[in-house]
């Protein structure tokens, strides 16, 4: 049985060998060759894999590498001209062109959770683009491109540079993304009005707790099937991505107040989230 080969893209942002692609790119890959514009290749090793914002960080051992000009996506206004580098159907450094069509998107990782300030762009993107630089008019690096809509034309979509900058800082230093974990599983619930009222809720939704994992620390914080998340931190909580968003990694083994009504009462508690299992390789 011969073996399964795949193809992306990805760019250089160190000259000592760092490389960003996506997560999906490398994923399952037991060999990894990165192929140069100058025509060299080499071997790469994967140093951090994000699943839930879809980023991979490689390296490899190169001598003469120049990265690639690093730009501010909050600088990026709807209308810009945009442009996508990649490799399409393994043909090298194709250059595709468009303009921002929206900002701040929000799109679903494979993972399950929501990726932020997503960049929505008409520039054509095709099977092979994915991880390679979305860069703008002065060639400064601003998305990294990581998906479309097939077969809608023109919706392509590339996770922000800034947000790339802090998941590569993580990889690099920890070979991952810290992020907090509570052990529940939940489901989006409409809540009464009346309840809504009486206890001064900002939302009128919250996150019903369907389960709880054993051993979990929302079972020690004797959270219960049953009650709706209200609030985590100190802040409303509307929904399922909405606590996703506050489980950061500085919660990591630090006592958090957690609001939840239980039938009519509104209950607080008390819970010290636990580090997530890496979703990595």
């Amino acid at each position: 049985m011969r073996p399964l080969s795949g193809g992306g893209s990805g760019f250089i942002i160190a000259p000592d060998g760092f490389i960003l692609t996506n997560s999906h790119v490398i994923h399952g890959a037991s060999r990894i060759l990165v192929s140069l514009a100058d025509g060299r290749s080499f071997p790469a090793r994967p140093v951090g894999d994000d699943p839930a914002t879809d980023l991979a960080v490689l390296r490899t051992e190169a001598p003469d590498l120049t990265a690639a000009a690093l730009g501010d996506s909050s600088s990026l206004r709807v209308g810009q001209l945009v442009i996508a580098i990649g490799n399409p159907y393994g043909f090298q450094a194709t250059v595709t062109t468009g303009v921002v069509s929206a900002l701040g998107r929000s799109l679903r990782a494979r993972s399950g959770r929501l990726i932020d300030d997503v960049i929505q762009t008409d520039a054509a993107l095709n099977p092979g683009s994915s991880g390679g630089p979305l860069v703008d008019s002065l060639g400064r690096v601003v998305g990294v491109n990581t998906a479309m809509i097939v077969p809608a034309q023109g919706i392509s979509f590339a996770i922000a540079l800034n947000t790339a900058a802090f998941v590569v800082g993580e990889l690099i230093r920890n070979g991952r993304v810290r992020r907090s974990y509570i052990g529940l599983a939940g489901q989006n619930v409409v809540i009464d009005r009346r309840l809504v009222r009486f206890h001064g809720l900002t939302a009128e939704t919250g996150v019903l707790v369907v389960s709880i994992e054993p051993d979990s620390p929302a079972r020690h914080a004797r959270l219960a099937e049953r009650d709706v998340i209200v609030g985590f931190a100190g802040q409303p909580v509307a929904g399922i991505d909405d606590l996703h968003k506050k489980l950061t990694g500085e919660r990591v083994g630090a006592a958090t107040d957690l609001v939840v009504l239980r039938g009519r009462e509104k209950v607080s508690l008390t819970m010290v989230p636990a580090e997530a299992a890496s979703e990595g390789r």
